[in-house]
């Protein structure tokens, strides 16, 4: 594999922002590593998006992602958002655009990134979480799939616990209850549409984790509206031992 720390220069935020980036390698004499290249000229991808207090350093820094999908033959694209909860601010930089848009567009320029929906993917924790759903439910025809860990769905619950933080993100109540913003119309809007793609939907949050009725209330809306949800919980709190066993499922859970 190749890991390659990415500084570049935003034009939809104004200014210079990271990403790592893990790259398909064939080594079959690198020991200890069962590494393969993608069969495709261009990599399938995923997007893996970090929580609230952390970065685009943090997944391989407290995880094994990189051996993770040495065998997978797949990129992995991982940004910094800072504490944006993937909005464009009310106080702040446009970081739903940037993610949405802008930096698909920059990676693909950079590296050998399929830009095929089929070869795209989305994952993230907590914040991140919230991020790969809104991504997906959001923006489904070009994400195949998305998995959330331990995500925080409801954006209405973050303005109570942290209301000063989520003016300056999210700015009035009216833009907390507006897509793209908001899961459940996201949800709702994505099931009520015909002819259009929906990407496959993979949520865990283990039971004892401050965000676990938030994600049971977001699990059984998902279900009524019949989208396409695997779902699983168990012993767990929001933290990096939970995080680090359910991302190795959702790798395998991935249709590659």
């Amino acid at each position: 594999m190749a890991l390659i720390q990415c500084d570049f220069f935003s034009e939809t935020l104004g200014l210079s922002t990271s990403m790592n980036v893990i790259l398909p390698q064939s080594a079959p004499s690198q020991i200890g590593m069962d590494s393969k290249a993608a069969a495709q000229t261009k990599h399938r991808t995923l997007y893996l998006l970090h929580g609230m207090s952390d970065d685009h350093s943090i997944w391989l820094r407290r995880t094994s992602i990189e051996r993770y999908v040495a065998s997978l033959g797949i990129a992995v694209v991982m940004p910094a958002v800072h504490r944006s909860f993937y909005a464009n601010m009310a106080a702040g930089g446009k970081y739903w655009t940037f993610i949405s848009e802008e930096l698909p567009a920059i990676a693909r320029s950079f590296f050998p990134l399929s830009d095929r929906r089929e070869d795209n993917f989305v994952a993230g924790l907590s914040m991140g979480g919230y991020g790969a759903f809104k991504l997906a439910l959001n923006k489904p025809e070009q994400y195949a799939a998305a998995a959330s860990l331990s995500g925080g769905f409801d954006v209405a619950s973050f303005t109570h616990r942290m209301p000063e933080e989520a003016r300056l993100v999210f700015g009035t109540d009216n833009y907390v209850n507006e897509l793209p913003n908001n899961l459940y119309l996201a949800a709702d809007t994505l099931a009520a549409q015909a002819d259009i793609p929906i990407p496959l939907l993979y949520q865990c949050c283990g039971t004892e984790d401050f965000l676990y009725e938030d994600n049971i209330r977001f699990r059984d809306h998902v279900k009524q509206l019949n989208l396409p949800l695997t779902y699983e919980e168990g012993p767990g709190e929001h933290e990096w031992g939970y995080w680090d066993k359910q991302i190795q499922r959702v790798l395998e859970w991935l249709p590659l």
